[in-house]
């Protein structure tokens, strides 16, 4: 059994509260939480100040503790001098200085050149003024008893005719102390120095007490001083300490470091644009790819205002000082935007950005939609024709019946004309008015599904009397876009109108390399023109307001977008009447070349006409190219 009061015992305990666990292993030493940054600052800052107050007022100490010093010696050689060139003392003291002259201390004692010390010591404050001989024997000294005696400094240098100011401990302890050479009556010196005529000297000094007593009184102001610029010293790293916590948002060193370290891996590793503004409207990031995305130099961005730079106006209206909230704009604050760059469809998210209360700016976020908004439009056309050849299929499988009725019927002749017929015109007929009048591949089947679309819906769909294209398509996915959703946005007006049957008018001519396109409904018109191009909402909780027909939100100001792109235009060419509904224009420049189509337009169009394709409804006509209006 092992005593706890033994040293072994005592260890063991004692490691144990050291932080051994009960299974042998020691625990991990808690760590001392680390200060602050701004306040190692703040204590840095505080050392530095006192450390220069306390160093300029040690300057200033020296310095008055030396001039006091000086003055002490300089008034201590001044009396010397006023004493030494008293005659009486000049002449009693060259008396007393013959060689054999009997020293008589108590006669000396009672003296007139006693008297003569004494009273230049009181008139002045020094300690003491002593007069010697030339052997360096007391002659006047303010202790009678040590008359007599020589003096315990050496008295030389006066002697050979020198005046002395030094600070030296004599009998009366430590003094400033000056030592001036006394001559005989009659002599006077030629220059400083000679000993010619020297019979004796006068010292004269002050005691440190009487130097110095001046120095606590000067010293005051010195010390208010000091005391202010310390006050001063601690309220400005206050406020710096303050400030250093606003500007690094209580972040320390080390965070700010992995901060950086983070956002650069994070900004050069997504495939998504980040430009960060800050809340003055200054560029603050810009990664790489939104500079790319944006056409902007990543390199010089950084630091300049956005109407600084060549960025969309919607771009800029979201991310600037006082940034616009539409109906986009969800509860968090965050912002969806679709722009159009060069040829760039970008998806933009722009939310604000804050710390503990404290508004940072805003975040835009830039995707690159170009290539999924081109395989949605693909998608569409391909959409598109599978409907149109699922329709013809059913026109197919009913010519083959009627085929079969008739050669049941023994009627060979009506069969085989019927045959003739389909090997004619071919087993697809679009339901497209005046299809002949498009010669294009491509227009012609695109126009030919859109209008096998428009037709299950109730709406034919028509080509204008001025459709003309000689050269070929170049730009399959921007008309493919454009036109789409004009056409598109025009049946779906043509059925919410009143006119029956519904209909829709296309009209496609070609300049140079310029397609111009105009799209004209049934429709009722449009009756806020101001609002078409407006991007809507894009939520998947919103709903559009039924009665609106044009400009919901999205196909309009991205066919706005795509064609401005090239230096072209969307636009209203007239919002309803005279019969007719709204009518939209569009000009694609580059959308098409010059050369020719090889089909030539004498030749029957493959996609005929419906047989019961009807003129215009209201004039009995097409509609006249005097309704459309050029920007």
């Amino acid at each position: 059994m092992t005593d706890d009061s033994s040293p072994r015992g005592r260890r063991t305990t004692a490691s144990r509260g050291a932080g051994a666990r009960r299974d042998g292993t020691r625990a991990p030493a808690p760590r001392l939480r680390r200060r602050r940054f701004a306040t190692e600052v703040l204590l840095l800052q505080l050392a530095v100040v006192t450390a220069i107050v306390l160093l300029t007022s040690a300057v200033f100490a020296t310095i008055a503790v030396q001039r006091l010093a000086r003055e002490a010696e300089s008034t201590a050689l001044a009396v010397a001098q006023s004493v030494a060139s008293d005659a009486d003392v000049r002449e009693q003291v060259a008396l007393l200085s013959v060689d054999g002259t009997e020293i008589d201390e108590e006669a000396l004692a009672g003296g007139a050149l006693q008297r003569t010390a004494v009273a230049a010591r009181q008139r002045t404050g020094a300690l003491f003024v002593v007069v010697t001989d030339d052997r360096g024997v007391r002659l006047a000294h303010p202790d009678p008893s040590r008359i007599g005696e020589r003096v315990s400094t050496s008295p030389d240098a006066a002697l050979r005719g020198e005046e002395v100011v030094a600070w030296e401990r004599g009998t009366l302890g430590d003094s400033a102390r000056a030592k001036v050479p006394v001559y005989a009556p009659g002599v006077v010196a030629d220059e400083p120095g000679s000993a010619v005529g020297v019979v004796g000297e006068v010292s004269v000094g002050y005691a440190p007490t009487r130097v110095y007593d001046t120095l606590a009184q000067d010293a005051l102001p010195v010390v208010g001083v000091a005391v202010l610029a310390l006050a001063l010293g601690v309220v400005a790293s206050v406020l710096i300490r303050r400030r250093l916590d606003r500007a690094t948002l209580g972040l320390q060193p080390e965070e700010l470091s992995t901060l950086v370290q983070n956002q650069q891996a994070v900004l050069g590793g997504v495939g998504e644009g980040v430009l960060a503004v800050s809340r003055d409207g200054v560029v603050t990031v810009c990664n790489d790819q939104a500079a790319r995305l944006l056409g902007l130099d990543a390199a010089t961005a950084v630091g300049r205002p956005l109407e600084g730079l060549d960025l969309p106006e919607g771009l800029v209206a979201l991310l600037g000082p006082g940034a616009r909230q539409d109906d986009a704009t969800t509860t968090d604050g965050t912002t969806d935007s679709t722009l159009v760059v060069d040829h760039h469809v970008l998806l933009v998210d722009v939310r604000p950005v804050s710390r503990d209360g404290v508004d940072l700016g805003r975040v835009a976020v830039v995707r690159d939609r170009t290539a999924v908004e081109a395989l949605t439009r693909r998608l569409d056309a391909v959409g598109a024709m599978t409907t149109a050849l699922r329709a013809q299929r059913h026109e197919f499988a009913n010519r083959l019946h009627a085929l079969s009725g008739m050669l049941e019927l023994g009627r060979a002749e009506q069969a085989r004309a019927y045959l003739a017929d389909v090997l004619d015109h071919g087993p697809l007929r679009y339901p497209v008015a005046h299809a002949d009048r498009l010669t294009e591949p491509y227009l012609q089947a695109f126009l030919g599904a859109k209008g096998v679309e428009a037709a299950e819906r109730g709406v034919l769909l028509k080509l204008g009397p001025e459709t003309l294209v000689t050269g070929s398509v170049v730009e399959p996915g921007d008309v493919t876009t454009v036109l789409g959703n004009l056409v598109d946005n025009a049946v779906r007006a043509a059925v919410a109108g009143r006119v029956t049957p519904a209909w829709i008018e296309v009209e496609v001519l070609d300049d140079g390399t310029d397609l111009h396109l105009s799209v004209m409904d049934s429709g009722d018109g449009v009756a806020d023109a101001g609002r078409l191009f407006d991007r809507g909402p894009h939520g998947a909780d919103d709903e559009p307001d039924p009665a609106r027909v044009h400009g919901l939100g999205f196909g309009l100001p991205l066919s706005r977008d795509i064609a401005r792109r090239r230096g072209g235009d969307v636009w209203l060419g007239s919002p309803g009447g005279d019969g007719h509904g709204a009518v939209f224009c569009a000009r694609l420049v580059g959308a098409v070349s010059s050369e020719a189509v090889a089909t030539s337009a004498a030749e029957p169009a493959r996609a005929s006409s419906s047989p019961d394709a009807s003129p215009d409804p209201r004039t009995g006509s097409a509609p006249r190219r005097s309704e459309r209006t050029t920007p």
